[in-house]
């Protein structure tokens, strides 16, 4: 069954496109980038809820990590990092360099968030 994600052909030796391919570095080690399809980018924007903010606002309090913003902050990386790979699936890349994340608070308890990258065609380095 083909991979609903990866509409890329599949070639013998081409790595897929998986975390093991994605690299905040401008090269990904043992392997040669061999096309560059341009920028990939996934995007959310996140509110707080009235609940969240309120037991945020608690955690304060007693100081230290403040969990409920931890995991909303989680929840909108894993989301753009996921909709960056699946934008690079789909130019048919099998490998992300280059990868950032941003983030803008585009008003009082409204964030985005943005990861961003170059997607490439690698192929594994022969020594």
């Amino acid at each position: 069954m083909a991979d609903p994600y990866n509409s890329a052909p599949a070639m013998a030796t081409s790595p897929r496109l998986d975390d093991s391919m994605v690299t905040t570095a401008p090269e990904l080690a043992g392997y040669r980038v061999v096309r560059s399809l341009g920028l990939v980018r996934g995007i959310t924007v996140r509110s707080r809820s009235v609940v969240g903010n309120f037991l945020g606002g608690l955690q304060t309090l007693f100081g230290g990590n403040i969990t409920i913003y931890t995991e909303l902050c989680e929840q909108a990386r894993s989301e753009t990092y996921r909709d960056m790979v699946l934008h690079a699936r789909q130019l048919g890349a099998n490998a992300v360099i280059a990868v950032r994340y941003d983030a803008t608070e585009l008003m009082s308890g409204l964030t985005e968030v943005l990861c961003y990258g170059t997607a490439v065609v690698v192929e594994p380095q022969h020594s």
